[in-house]
């Protein structure tokens, strides 16, 4: 029984020391998705959906929850985060190639159709797309792509 306690108030020590250890965060400031929403002009709805569904963990500015103060919460988010921007960064777009634009509206309707995005994780707290938030999604990713594919317009 004395090594249970010895135990418990090692993980009490641990866990009230790693408070003090932040990740840092996700936030600019400003407009920090005003190109991709200028290029690929989504309506109103899918904006909205963007905004409380993607940018989160897709874009340069994260809102974070409440719990995101406690580790090691803080740091399972940071690296959901971080994780997110490196497949598809929101906040980069006018980085991207229009191929390569292409390719990840295409991986977004993949990921939207098979139910993988939102991740689980996410929707835990946050609720999933309905299934007409994901075709409204989905049905303005293939209308965008088409531009990609087309290329620019001759002079």
């Amino acid at each position: 029984m004395k090594i249970l306690k010895k135990i418990a108030w090692g993980l009490l020590i641990l866990f009230i020391a790693i408070q003090f250890y932040r990740p840092e965060k996700n936030s600019v400031e400003g407009n920090y998705v005003a190109v991709f929403e200028l290029e690929t002009n989504p309506p109103q709805e899918v904006k909205t959906l963007l905004r409380e569904n993607c940018y989160d963990c897709h874009s340069n500015h994260t809102n974070y929850p409440w719990y995101n103060n406690i580790a090691p919460v803080s740091f399972w988010l940071e690296d959901h985060i971080k994780h997110g921007k490196g497949e598809l960064n929101f906040s980069d777009w006018e980085n991207y190639s229009a191929k390569k634009k292409d390719h990840k509206l295409d991986e977004l309707i993949e990921e939207v159709d098979a139910g993988e995005m939102p991740i689980k994780e996410y929707t835990w707290t946050h609720g999933n797309l309905t299934s007409e938030e994901q075709e409204a999604l989905m049905t303005w990713a293939n209308n965008v792509r088409v531009l990609y594919r087309l290329g620019p317009p001759p002079n």
